[in-house]
């Protein structure tokens, strides 16, 4: 441990800095106007596989900006991408959840605490349902207090009332119902992250609602629930604008037991610890969800101007696309009638 001692930089010293390290900049000012919207700091990890091993930071010869700034868009791309898979995931899961669950044990079933496993720490879900309906009773007190008080008639008054009311389900069912206390779960599981719904998928009591639910998606139950959780880390990383391409997973998502991954050389980032998995477990999942989608070849289409090289990065095989989950002649429906998310 010891003191942090870097000082601040300005544009013009940070590019020095790179020029002094040895990346080649074939533009000044472009390359000023770029770390003036996007900082040193972050372009950072996208620089080190071309740069030297020590702590010096050199770069490898023949390094340029051109080439760092090529992965930092790629990456842009490949999060934009990803996101939209992991929306229909996450839109698909509360659905196959609520589908299952509220027939079987009713509109009211996440307020049950036997519903769920033992363990489950039940009250940190609901106490911040429970916040969130008393901010809406609020809002809307002063929404209303707010239009009443203005000089238009009692008719569009009402009218304005009527649509703030409906502008958010929570406050609506504050604003209607008396009991019981929480919206049905159908409404409830919308308003939850997709960690949250992880989490409530994964301590749901019985294996076989799980079981059922999971069967949607031809996974075994274990097999979402490890999905759910490795898909909210990415989700997280997405929405927070960091690095993807050649991120290692700190937990390895299971896998059914009849997918072949092979492991890679010694040498290499392994398929199932890099990005490799994840973006073959959205290609899975969104040929299930939305058949139509052409997900697959969009991103394939994405990961052609990468430069081969940096596929192994992210755990990419070099045969991938003649992998089974990778084949764009075909894909995994459950059923010609399913329709399309």
């Amino acid at each position: 441990m010891r003191p942090f001692d870097k000082p601040a930089l300005s544009v013009e010293q940070q590019l020095e800095l790179l020029k002094q390290r040895g990346l080649q900049v074939s533009n000044d000012d472009h390359a000023m106007r770029f770390l003036e919207v996007v900082t040193l700091f972050r372009l950072s990890p996208y620089m080190r596989p071309f740069q030297e091993q020590g702590p010096e930071h050199t770069f490898k010869p023949g390094s340029t900006l051109k080439a760092v700034v090529d992965i930092y868009r790629f990456d842009s791309s490949l999060r934009h991408i990803i996101m939209e898979a992991i929306e229909r995931v996450e839109v698909a899961t509360r659905a196959t959840i609520s589908n299952h669950m509220c027939p079987k044990y009713g509109p009211d079933w996440i307020a049950d605490a036997s519903v769920f496993s033992s363990s489950y720490a039940h009250d940190h879900l609901l106490r911040p349902l429970r916040d969130q309906l008393d901010k809406e009773r609020k809002k809307l007190r002063r929404e209303i207090e707010r239009i009443q008080t203005s000089s238009q008639f009692d008719e569009v008054q009402q009218h304005r009332i009527e649509n703030r009311m409906r502008d958010n389900y929570f406050r609506f069912y504050g604003a209607t119902y008396t009991h019981p206390e929480f919206p049905p779960a159908w409404a409830v599981l919308e308003e939850l992250s997709l960690g949250a719904v992880s989490t409530l998928f994964n301590a749901i009591g019985k294996s076989a609602d799980k079981k059922a639910i999971a069967s949607r998606l031809n996974l075994p139950f274990e097999v979402l629930a490890s999905w759910l959780h490795t898909l909210t880390f990415i989700r997280n990383c997405c929405a927070h604008h960091s690095r993807l391409w050649n991120r290692e997973l700190s937990i390895r998502p299971t896998l059914p037991k009849d997918w072949i991954v092979a492991n890679a050389p010694a040498d290499r980032p392994q398929p199932k610890q890099r990005l490799y998995i994840v973006l073959t477990m959205l290609a899975y999942l969104t040929d299930l969800i939305s058949p139509e989608s052409q997900w697959k070849l969009r991103l394939t289409e994405i990961m052609d101007h990468l430069d081969p090289g940096y596929f192994r990065l992210m755990g990419f095989p070099d045969d991938w696309k003649r992998h089974r989950q990778w084949y764009l002649g075909g894909n995994w429906r459950l059923d010609q009638n399913y329709p399309q998310a």
